[in-house]
């Protein structure tokens, strides 16, 4: 799997939000046996006035629907920023198989934290690698950060 190309396609997917006065954060949800993308999405929490409207949230939905299933087995998901502890604990509950992200949560730690608390209680763990394209992903949320604050 092309993991470059397809946080790439997520960081496509951050920059939109960005456009869209969003917290810089995307993703795309991609098949492991075709390598093809399922779902691509960004934060939409402004658009639609929604809290929850996570990119994580929005690419399960979407995935589910267009799959027409209520699990996500055999797909990976690649974010531009370390999936929160509600987008992990959804993540756990599809059974997304692996999790590639960029920008580490310094603040929350959020998918991190749900992995240590939940792999000693049988409860589904997606493979997590961090760090991928880290450099590029947490200087777009920085700059929307400090634009806010001006």
């Amino acid at each position: 799997m092309n993991i470059s190309y397809f946080m790439n396609e997520a960081h496509k997917e951050a920059k939109k939000a960005l456009k869209n006065l969003e917290v810089p954060i995307g993703g795309v949800l991609v098949n492991n046996e075709d390598e093809s993308i399922i779902s691509r999405k960004h934060n939409q929490i402004n658009n639609f006035n929604n809290a929850i409207y996570h990119c994580e949230i929005l690419l399960i939905l979407d995935a589910c629907k267009k799959l027409k299933t209520k699990y996500l087995n055999n797909t990976t998901l690649f974010i531009t920023l370390e999936p929160c502890i509600m987008c992990s604990a959804a993540i756990s509950e599809v059974h997304i198989s692996r999790v590639y992200f960029s920008a580490y949560d310094v603040k929350n730690n959020g998918l991190e934290k749900f992995v240590k608390l939940n792999i000693k209680n049988n409860i589904f763990v997606p493979d997590v690698y961090g760090g991928i394209s880290e450099s590029q992903n947490s200087i777009l949320i920085k700059n929307f950060f400090k634009s806010k604050r001006k």
